[in-house]
């Protein structure tokens, strides 16, 4: 390296390089300081030369920091490396990912739009569009995620967003992202696909035709249970309008957080690596465990879109939920028997977690929602962290026990 690139050289730099390296380096301008981390910048103003110089900046005539909730050098630098990472032409970073479900929807849909969610999402996604959206005139219908036809059908001329997680959250059910967004292309819509279970290492549905990606950055981004944020990438066009609704609104995270994300890239491939290949092993296990009715996880040979998410995904992620037999009592009786495995709802941590979808992430939608959701009383999530996958399954097997 060049004494010029050690006192601060852009982003530019980094053209054609890795995955691994735009990871650890995109984004990053030092200050004349010439500090080797990313700077965290927390201020929530910033001084202007003059009048005229603030006047500018103000109405966007120059660039430049105007005011920390949407705009700081800390917060950039983690939106940039996240678009370098996506393939995107901008992100946008929120202070959750619900917010940034939310700054989607808010910014590029208007009351009399139609708007297609796929009935395999969060619990939580279900109930913005369902209880809050629809209160101002957003009409809102649930397709099977993996049915193609039923997509196809359900599009309107008034349909603005498809949006899906892909693999959903807990059942790991998959669409065809690029036969998706040939569809939503033909007719119109722009597709918005949650990666938050994958991440850019090991999916990217932008490359694959979709419009809008988005993340929870709470997970695997930031992979220790550490912080709250979000993110939404995509084109410049529609993260204009993002921008404006966090500009005014005020959801936007915190330079803090944006740091510690920063953070969480740089090892973010090799934890992934190591969260799927745990994952994989204990849903071969479990599958082979007599309390176990059924595995769901798309590494499986026996997962029905397992041929799928081998093209449009480099692994199967860290993700294993599971029915045992019995119901819900038998699956808190499982739950409750484990004694390392963290019982929470959060997800992308470096230790594993455990929970009861149907009375924790779903637990406010109705019983016919939980159905269409394919969320039963006996389904287990276990998140797979960086524990020894010994010590995982022996916990498991307490779990197994009580059954």
């Amino acid at each position: 390296m060049t004494q010029e690139w050690d006192a601060g050289r852009l982003d530019s730099d980094l053209e054609g390089v890795a995955f691994d390296t735009l990871a650890v380096r995109a984004g990053q301008r030092r200050t004349p300081e010439g500090e080797h981390g990313e700077a965290m910048f927390l201020t929530s103003s910033y001084v202007f030369r003059t009048a005229a110089d603030a006047a500018a900046r103000f109405a966007g005539e120059v660039p430049g920091n105007v005011y920390s909730r949407y705009t700081n050098p800390t917060v950039r630098t983690f939106e940039e490396r996240i678009a370098a990472l996506e393939g995107a032409e901008q992100a946008v970073a929120t202070a959750s990912g619900m917010s940034a479900i939310l700054a989607i929807a808010m910014s590029l849909c208007s009351a009399g739009d139609h708007v297609l969610v796929s009935r395999s999402v969060f619990g939580s996604t279900i109930s913005l569009f369902e209880k809050y959206l629809k209160r101002f005139g957003v009409e809102v219908d649930y397709p099977a995620l993996s049915d193609l036809a039923s997509w196809e059908a359900a599009i309107k001329p008034n349909t603005k967003l498809l949006f899906v997680e892909s693999p959903s959250n807990p059942l790991a059910e998959l669409v065809d992202i690029a036969a998706l967004a040939e569809i939503a292309h033909a007719k119109g819509p722009l597709l918005v696909v949650d990666n938050c279970f994958c991440t850019p290492a090991l999916q990217q549905p932008l490359k694959l035709g979709a419009d809008i990606v988005m993340h929870s950055a709470t997970k695997f981004i930031d992979g220790q249970g550490r912080t709250m944020g979000g993110v939404v990438a995509g084109r410049s066009e529609h993260m204009k309008e993002v921008v404006g609704f966090l500009r005014t609104a005020g959801p936007t995270l915190s330079p803090f957080n944006a740091w510690m994300f920063l953070k969480g890239l740089e090892t973010l491939r090799i934890r992934m690596q190591a969260h799927c290949a745990s994952a994989l092993e204990l849903a071969q296990w479990l599958e082979g465990q007599p309390g176990v009715e059924r595995v769901y996880y798309a590494g499986l040979p026996s997962h029905p879109q397992h041929e799928l998410a081998r093209r449009q995904q480099s692994a199967f992620g860290a993700v294993v939920s599971f029915e045992v037999k019995g119901g819900k009592e038998a699956a808190w009786r499982f739950i409750d028997a484990t004694r390392m495995i963290s019982i929470t709802t959060n997800l992308g941590d470096t230790k594993t977690t455990i929970a009861h979808p149907a009375t924790t992430s779903h637990g406010r939608l109705s019983p016919q929602e939980r159905a269409n959701a394919g969320i039963s009383d006996s389904l287990v999530r276990l998140a797979v962290g960086l524990e020894d996958v010994a010590d995982i399954k022996a916990d498991l097997e307490r779990g197994l026990a009580a059954l």
